[in-house]
């Protein structure tokens, strides 16, 4: 489920930043794009079948980041760890998809309007929930909405948002010698697709795909649905080259910090939503000419979305403990920025932290799937909190936390005729408490070595880290308040379990209708 980001007046006066004044510096402006469920699938990580030639450009530039990673793989969970600097399990009702994001946590966008930047979006911002002020006001999360300008899209599914020609407007507007910073979500390729589009449109062949995952089966439905995931992260990228070229015209390229990447993987089974390699891993290239003085490197540290508050706080020339923000767990990657290392720049960057608490409604009483884990470049831990649950949502209402596709109702429709098939197990089926997947051997996450005698020193090491960590930052998980996030009532489909088992059949969009089952299914054996 997606949605547009909370719009409103877009009030106070433009004050020039003190910390500027003192340092007499100019800050480079700040270009952040982001698109909705695009996963690591472009030209320069070496994929044959989506052109991405802008992306390319701003990578081969810039910097290519190959371990970046969203602590939490659903729309609005991950936007909050990004605009916070903070994981999931301290941002309180933020924590869920579809909340109320709390008053107290101050993003930075709004930081950088407070201290006299002109601050705009375009597209999707932080959602889908409600972000109000202390006094029930809605909050400009991402900047002044620039939504205006529109486009016929090459499919019926695509947005017609200029999103080039809304940012082409900003920069109009914007004041003369003051910084900007601009927010430029797109909606592609967050779902629907238009079946087939990318073979009768895009022009694009099902022998392409050369890295289809191997918890799908290998299928001419899957392969389409992923050649029509492929059109729109074109179209997206196609966006992405016209405000670059702008930029470049109006001679604005070299001193803007330009940030692309995704909020998470993509829209497909075991992906969005979930907590595996392929849930978290996102794109991420870094441009900036006036700042990258060792361009074209690839980077091998492990980079979070916690770090991307306090990077562009350090670029402003906004001291985080003096911005009246929460305090971060994430660092800046100046560091790394401005190195002339290639592969792993910090050696303590070697892992990055996941989760995820409700990622969707429908499941009894709201509840969640409430998840840990630790990704280092040798294996994925997770603790799944409570593993009776299940973890795409109950299939009688339509296993709510995947997407509707043709690859979701193609393999639930093996799983009908065989609760043993292994695509649907993968799935959607049971969780043990425990998983550990060996990396990068294993980036399809399919060999659970958890349960395995010669894994346990591995398993206890990485689980005491875990744990140590998520302690350290008062995870209501650790502190045996874990059921706060399942008492947070959504802002979207409020009891949906309870309505559809009334019979009162409460609207379910983003599924298709012979995703759910009949009824409730027995839990088969946990697989191990």
């Amino acid at each position: 489920m997606g949605c547009l980001g909370v719009c409103g007046m877009f009030l106070g006066l433009f004050v020039l930043s003190p910390v500027l004044k003192a340092e007499g510096n100019t800050p480079p402006n700040i270009l952040f794009v982001i698109a909705d469920d695009w996963s690591v699938h472009a030209g320069a990580y070496g994929t044959p079948w989506v052109k991405t030639p802008s992306f390319d450009r701003l990578a081969s530039d810039g910097l290519l980041f190959r371990n970046a990673f969203t602590p939490a793989a659903k729309c609005a969970t991950s936007r909050a760890s990004i605009l916070t600097g903070r994981h999931i399990w301290q941002l309180e009702e933020a924590g869920n998809h579809m909340s109320r994001f709390p008053a107290k946590f101050k993003v930075w966008p709004e930081v950088l309007h407070q201290r006299g930047w002109y601050v705009g979006m375009t597209g999707k911002g932080w959602g889908p929930g409600v972000a109000n002020d202390s006094d029930g006001k809605s909050r400009l999360m991402t900047g002044k909405p620039m939504q205006s300008r529109k486009l016929k899209p090459p499919t019926t599914a695509i947005s017609n948002n200029d999103y080039a020609a809304n940012f082409t407007d900003f920069l109009d507007q914007a004041p003369a010698g003051k910084p900007w910073c601009f927010w430029l979500g797109t909606l592609e390729p967050h779902r629907d697709y238009e079946f087939k589009s990318g073979v009768l449109i895009g022009g694009k062949s099902l022998s392409e795909i050369n890295d289809l995952p191997k918890y799908w089966p290998d299928h001419e439905v899957v392969r389409h649905d992923m050649l029509d995931y492929a059109l729109e992260v074109e179209h997206n990228d196609r966006q992405l080259g016209r405000v670059v070229a702008e930029l470049e015209k109006r001679e604005l390229l070299s001193n803007t910090l330009i940030i692309v990447t995704s909020d998470h993987g993509m829209p497909f089974p075991r992906v969005k939503g979930y907590a595996y390699f392929d849930s978290n891993h996102v794109p991420l290239a870094i441009h900036y000419p006036k700042g990258i003085h060792a361009p074209g490197r690839v980077i091998d540290d492990f980079v979070s979305f916690v770090d991307i508050a306090a990077t562009l706080l350090d670029y402003a020339g906004i001291a985080a403990s003096d911005s009246g923000m929460a305090p971060m767990v994430g660092e800046s990657w100046r560091p790394i920025i401005e190195s002339d290392k290639v592969g792993q720049v910090m050696v303590e960057r070697d892992h990055v932290l996941v989760g995820k608490e409700r990622t969707d409604v429908g499941r009894p009483l709201d509840q969640g799937y409430p998840v840990r884990g630790i990704l280092t470049a040798k294996y994925l831990y997770l603790r799944n909190f409570e593993p009776t649950r299940w973890p795409a949502g109950n299939p009688e209402t339509g296993y709510l936390d995947t997407d509707g596709s043709p690859t979701k109702s193609y393999i639930l429709e093996l799983g009908r005729k065989d609760r043993t098939d292994l695509f649907w197990k993968w799935n959607f089926g049971i969780r043990p408490s425990e998983e550990l997947y060996s990396l990068p051997e294993d980036t399809d996450c399919l060999n659970n070595l958890a349960g395995q005698e010669a894994s346990r020193p591995i398993v206890s090491e990485l689980s005491k880290r875990l744990l140590g960590l998520l302690t350290a930052q008062n995870d209501p998980r650790m502190l045996g308040k874990g059921d706060v996030f399942d008492r947070y009532v959504p802002t979207n489909g409020a009891g949906f379990y309870e309505d559809y088992m009334q019979g009162k059949m409460p609207k379910a969009g983003w599924v298709n209708p012979e995703d759910f089952e009949s009824g409730p299914i027995g839990l088969p054996p946990q697989r191990e």
